[in-house]
């Protein structure tokens, strides 16, 4: 086999999932803004597509159906400033997208009637 045709054998791969890989600048804040696709980016790796967590590696808490989710103060300063083993995205994330993010699973998790957090609510519960 050609050298060159081996390497494309073994680049294809990791070339074809490149397109889900997280979009973030050069500066570690991801480029997505609409809820669904942060959650993709972000959330869904630990949590599962569908919010029902995983135990393996850690311990990944369900998002559908847990109580603490109703709570908006609750999820935006988990998201924001991290848990444990979850990292703080606020350094990530505008106020824009934590609002974003939040909404997708409040609305998506838990009561699809679940009003918007908005990135005004974001920026109050921030910590300083």
């Amino acid at each position: 086999m050609k050298p060159w045709i081996a390497i494309a054998a073994l680049v294809a791969p990791a070339l074809a999932g490149a397109a889900d890989v997280p979009q973030m600048s050069s500066g570690y804040v991801f480029a997505q803004k609409d809820g669904k696709a942060l959650y993709a980016a972000s959330c869904q790796g630990c949590h599962m597509a569908n919010g029902e967590g995983a135990r393996g590696a850690g311990f990944y808490p369900r998002l559908a159906g847990n109580p603490l989710v109703q709570s908006p103060e609750y999820i935006v300063h988990r998201v924001a400033n991290g848990y444990r083993g979850m990292p703080a995205f606020a350094g990530m994330m505008s106020d824009e997208q934590i609002a974003a993010v939040v909404t997708y699973v409040r609305q998506s998790f838990d009561k699809a009637d679940a009003p918007a957090v908005t990135a005004g609510d974001v920026r109050k519960l921030r910590q300083p």
